[in-house]
């Protein structure tokens, strides 16, 4: 596997958010922006053109007790014609008692010809905080799509707290009626470790423990772009 990305932050006795651990991959190099009141916040800036055949783009994040982190990213990412081959994408998440981990993703493309397993795997202590947006965009302009596996699993506190499985490896199956049908955009805002407040939103679905997610379909991203942007900044505060 490619070198991953590595982050680790944490809050020391007076308040002060630092950047414990910023070491760079193969593919992405985390770099501090400028502070903010009550986080620190650090961009995932890219260093290669995107995934091609054989490429495997890791991520491993820890937030300390009482931090919070924002991950910025100035570019979506693009995975290219594989040509019979497939990459990989994985983060890994770690987020201790009291910290939070905002984390705005913008879309993941998978092109025509590609073949990508995406895994997030997020652990949450008693009293963290996730907000995670994520986008996947199946397919550039006039393309089909590529092949890609999507898991996601998120602990709270010990205790399984979403377990998803997005297989959308076969197009012909992912564009039946009542999958995607002729949608190729995927967007949703995840709310993990607190339950976030209102106004309800009809594709809103709470999870079993404190969070809740909306989940948009599309043909074009822009349509879900806005209404996530929404939704992103009435549970994060603005």
């Amino acid at each position: 596997m490619n070198e991953p990305v590595v982050i680790g932050v944490e809050r020391d006795a007076t308040g002060r958010h630092l950047a414990r651990e910023l070491r760079p991959g193969a593919f992405l190099a985390p770099r501090p922006l400028l502070p903010v009141a009550g986080r620190i916040r650090v961009a995932l800036v890219g260093t290669r053109a995107g995934l091609l055949a054989g490429d495997a783009l890791g991520l491993r994040i820890s937030v300390g007790p009482g931090a919070r982190l924002e991950l910025v990213e100035p570019a979506g990412l693009v995975a290219y014609d594989h040509r019979g081959g497939s990459s990989r994408w994985q983060a890994r998440v770690d987020v201790a008692e009291g910290g939070e981990l905002l984390w705005c993703g913008l879309p993941f493309v998978v092109s025509g010809g590609a073949d990508v397993e995406r895994d997030m795997d997020v652990r949450l202590a008693a009293g963290a905080r996730m907000l995670w947006r994520d986008t996947l965009v199946l397919g550039r302009s006039g393309e089909r799509g590529g092949s890609v596996r999507a898991t996601t699993r998120v602990t709270y506190d010990g205790r399984e707290l979403l377990v998803e499985d997005l297989d959308l490896t076969d197009p012909g199956l992912r564009g039946l009626p009542g999958i995607l049908g002729p949608h190729r955009v995927i967007g949703a805002v995840t709310a993990l470790g607190r339950t976030p407040p209102g106004p309800p939103h009809p594709y809103r679905t709470d999870l079993a423990g404190p969070g809740a997610q909306v989940r948009l379909l599309d043909t074009v991203v822009p349509a879900v772009d806005a209404e996530l942007t929404a939704v992103w900044e009435s549970w994060s505060g603005g």
